[in-house]
């Protein structure tokens, strides 16, 4: 009885050593990529203890940086401070793209405009355009839905969308991109942004256009993938070189042809 308690102590202990245990945090627009992936990659490997969670980029990197999670998942690359924290502690660290992403305006369903141009979309969020009358709707004040600071998601529209101009005080922040579909969909005056994956049949996605109105293009897979939407891009992991045998095979996983397909099928862009 002894030799057997002795056996079963040892395989415990060598399924221990072999066991992967993951913890993932940070971006909302990359978390359910990251949990169809990780449910995927555990079926395939019963060792292996994936945990995902949102929150937002800047959750995910401030956690990799204080060694709470093992891959930061981001919607934005990371800042220079972020950069030189991570050097400053003497932390080398690896940057994936895992796939593309295009970003959606959205409104109300029964709200009439169709598309929107970049310049219409700044005075919205900054505060310049308050009526939908003012970009050819109903007289209906706006509402305006954003992530909030901490997300990459907000970060990337303030950027690229607004031109690096502050939100107006009167925008509504988020702390989840469910929040904003939710809030979005009960709001008949409302607009939001949100991740390709997140649309849905109770909220409209409106055409945008960057050449000042010539041209005006749909969010979509297709329009992500041939570069005609204008609003798109990377989605990253990040995790230290010290955990790089723990996270590496999981890593792999989601940029193999397996892991890309899934990537489509999540609503997002592949790499290739």
């Amino acid at each position: 009885m002894k030799t057997k308690a002795l056996i079963l102590l040892l395989l415990l202990s060598v399924n221990q050593m072999f066991a992967q245990n993951i913890k993932i945090k940070g971006s909302d627009t990359v978390l359910p990529l990251t949990q169809t992936e990780a449910e995927e990659y555990m079926k395939a490997n019963k060792q292996a203890s994936i945990m995902v969670t949102g929150g937002g980029s800047g959750v995910g990197v401030a956690a990799l940086m204080n060694g709470t999670t093992d891959i930061a998942q981001s919607s934005r690359s990371l800042k220079l401070d972020e950069k030189l924290k991570l050097k400053e502690d003497g932390k080398a660290y690896k940057e994936i793209i895992v796939a593309y992403d295009a970003l959606a305006v959205i409104v109300h369903p029964s709200n009439k405009i169709t598309q929107l141009k970049r310049e219409q979309l700044e005075g919205i969020y900054t505060g310049k355009i308050t009526n939908w009358k003012e970009v050819g709707g109903a007289d209906l004040k706006i509402v305006v839905y954003s992530r909030e600071t901490s997300s990459g998601t907000y970060e990337f529209f303030k950027e690229h969308v607004l031109d690096k101009k502050n939100f107006a005080g009167s925008a509504l922040l988020m702390p989840a991109t469910g929040a904003i579909v939710q809030s979005v969909c009960q709001t008949k005056g409302a607009i939001g942004y949100v991740g390709l994956a997140y649309l849905e049949k109770n909220i409209k996605a409106l055409k945008v256009s960057y050449d000042q109105g010539k041209t005006f293009v749909a969010p979509s897979v297709k329009a992500a993938k041939n570069k005609s939407y204008p609003i798109s891009r990377p989605l990253y992991y990040y995790y230290l070189t010290s955990v790089e045998k723990t996270v590496s095979p999981f890593v792999k996983f989601v940029l193999s042809p397996v892991g890309q397909q899934l990537v489509l099928k999540a609503g997002y862009v592949p790499l290739k």
